[in-house]
């Protein structure tokens, strides 16, 4: 991954393969439309203060995302200087959101593939701008090509335009705790999301239950975690009906993963449960065809919370977080649950299969079930689930649901303060009623209108008594079919990942309940 450095050079000086700088609209700026953004000042002075014109010649016009790459000055000793675009520039106090900075630095680390240094000189106000400018270079800078032979020459070593080797981030203080702590929580971050993303993307012959718990136990080995796998044997043993359920129609069994970080300074304890389907065919109840194509990233959940909990064991993190991870393959089979079937789960409610597609919510009713027993202060899940909830929020945004409003609230903010787009959404009781069987305790479909809030009102009946609780629904984030941008590429995103690190992060500090 791109190597982080912070510097306080000036950047002519700098013997770097490209200098990246922040360019805003301004209609009130003397070049007209354009103006060059905090950071870049002795960029612009080398270009005798016409750096925004030179730009606005080019076409530029400083929208975000925009990238325009030119020749630089003799004033300065690296040859190529990228102008990214920060959107409108801020009129009250003059400084960009973190997420500004974010996604600016990732659009301009994936524009510099094949280079080796390249030196940012965005705005930088404070150190947590230097954090967000430094995790969206990493993420920005990452590419997924283990399975392409044509990015390899011929002695096995990646050729062609390889990501961003190193950054240099200027207007930051190496030797200041605030800044450095920054870096050094963005790369560990940062890191962690990727390998998630490198979950997401692998294709499911290669990744099934079992060698997902084989990469979480070395994970946790590394990294000081204790971890518990449960295999097919051991869940039958302690009656995890849905999760067997899930995975009987295939030939890979399934696997419940804990992974549990532990803090001697610990005032409180967070359990984070991931739907881990790594491939969903969905089952008996075949998807049609277009629909199968991306199940691979149905275990999105899942790699979000390896991610998270690995991420707080690396930060050192003052609070006990535990990961679950309900991991199963959803194949249709002479041995795969049919619709009509009634799965005694582990928490010994019986539910009624009518869709045998919907079948995350079976696997994280077992792992909710049992990660109540532990009593934590509260319990996330995070799964890709309903189709529903992209109906509602669209391919960017992730729902939120409760059994407290207050905590539904905190998570949303803490989502929209690490650039997650989320939105709280409700919980009627008048649709738990769609869900009534003649034979089972409760069906695991309901009303097909305000299908994404069922499957919440579904979960919630497996929350142990007490315990707070949400829902996050990533099913539309989770996986980028589209172009990539900002800091977000194609294909597995890693969505959630950051936002439960910092509810990890506001707990430990006693700012969460």
């Amino acid at each position: 991954m791109t190597a982080l450095t912070l510097s306080t050079a000036a950047a002519p000086g700098l013997r770097t393969d490209a200098i990246v700088v922040g360019v805003a609209k301004a209609a009130g700026s003397k070049s007209g439309d354009l103006a060059v953004a905090p950071g870049a000042e002795a960029v612009d002075k080398a270009y005798d203060g016409r750096l925004a014109g030179v730009l606005e010649t080019l076409g530029a016009s400083g929208g975000e995302g925009e990238v325009t790459k030119l020749p630089a000055p003799s004033g300065l000793k690296a040859p190529l200087v990228v102008a990214v675009g920060l959107g409108a520039l801020p009129e009250k106090d003059g400084s960009f959101s973190a997420e500004t900075l974010r996604r600016a630095a990732g659009v301009a680390a994936r524009a510099l593939a094949g280079t080796k240094k390249a030196a940012f000189a965005l705005p930088v106000s404070d150190a947590a701008d230097a954090g967000a400018i430094g995790e969206g270079v990493l993420l920005g800078s990452y590419s997924f090509d283990a399975y392409k032979e044509a990015a390899k020459d011929g002695n096995g070593s990646k050729k062609g335009k390889a990501p961003l080797v190193e950054a240099t981030l200027l207007g930051g203080k190496s030797r200041d705790k605030a800044f450095k702590a920054a870096i050094e929580r963005a790369t560990a971050v940062s890191e962690e999301l990727n390998r998630a993303r490198d979950l997401i993307n692998t294709p499911p012959n290669d990744l099934n239950p079992e060698a997902f718990a084989a990469v979480a136990q070395a994970a946790a080995k590394e990294h000081g975690i204790k971890v518990q796998v449960l295999d097919e044997k051991a869940l039958a043993k302690g009656g995890y009906g849905g999760i067997l359920g899930v995975g009987a129609g295939s030939a890979s069994a399934p696997r419940l993963v804990k992974l549990s970080y532990t803090s001697s300074k610990a005032k409180k304890h967070l359990a984070f449960i991931g739907k881990g389907i790594t491939y969903d065919s969905g089952g008996i109840s075949l998807k049609p065809a277009g629909h199968n194509e991306t199940m691979k990233c149905d275990m999105s959940g899942a790699a979000a919370v390896f991610a998270a909990v690995v991420s707080a064991a690396r930060l050192g993190l003052e609070v006990n977080v535990t990961g679950w991870l309900a991991l199963a393959e959803n194949m249709p089979s002479g041995s795969a649950t049919r619709p009509g079937d009634v799965l005694r789960m582990y928490s010994g409610k019986t539910v009624e299969v009518l869709n045998t597609d919907a079948e995350g919510r079976l696997v994280l009713a077992d792992a909710l079930a049992k990660a109540s027993e532990e009593k934590p202060d509260a319990i996330v899940d995070v799964a890709t689930l309903t189709g529903a909830m992209m109906l509602a929020l669209g391919n960017r945004t992730f729902g939120i649901m409760a059994n407290d409003d207050a905590f539904r609230t905190a998570v949303h903010e803490a989502a929209e303060e690490v650039g997650e787009p989320a939105w709280p959404m409700p919980l009627p009781e008048h649709l738990k009623k769609g869900m009534d069987s003649p034979t089972a305790d409760i069906a695991n479909m309901g009303e097909r209108y305000g299908g994404g809030l069922v499957a919440g009102l579904f979960l919630r009946e497996f929350v142990g008594e007490g315990i707070t609780w949400a829902h996050l629904d990533i099913a539309g984030p989770a996986f980028n079919e589209q172009g990539p941008f900002g800091y977000t590429p194609k294909g597995g995103t890693g969505s959630a990942v950051r936002t439960l690190v910092r509810l990890a992060e506001l707990t430990a500090a006693g700012d969460l309940g």
